[in-house]
């Protein structure tokens, strides 16, 4: 597989990672919306729907953040090859495969291990 490919592919499983990441984000902080829609209690302070009301919340801010970082994964250009260690870059040394672009973590493409990175990581910033 030629370096674009492979940068294409990473990609590819970057977006479905995070995509899932937003999806189950999106179905639990719904849940959490239903549940204290759900309560029965007349009282808008009722400690049950409050707690429910404050996890909707987390889940809405960890929601915007995934989908904040998916739209950091579209500035990625799949048909530019980088020459320098830069966002977009896949960099394979002697002990890993790197994919800068969020960071995702490890991600296995073709029986192999790449860990998709932010630029904001000190690992990064050592390269």
């Amino acid at each position: 597989m030629d370096k674009l490919e492979l940068k294409r592919k990473l990609l590819e499983k970057c977006f479905e990672e995070q995509d899932r990441l937003i999806n189950t984000t999106r179905s639990v902080m719904d849940e959490a919306q239903q549940g204290a829609e759900d309560e029965q209690s007349k009282d808008w302070y009722d400690s049950i729907k409050t707690q429910l009301m404050g996890r909707r919340d987390m889940f809405a801010g960890q929601l915007k953040k995934s989908i904040d970082e998916r739209a950091i994964l579209e500035r990625i250009n799949p048909n530019k090859e980088n020459d320098q260690i830069s966002f977009g870059a896949v960099v394979i040394t002697d002990d890993q495969k790197l994919f800068i672009s969020i960071s995702l973590g490890k991600i296995e493409l073709n029986k192999e291990t790449y860990f998709a990175i932010s630029p904001q990581v000190p690992l990064f910033k050592a390269i």
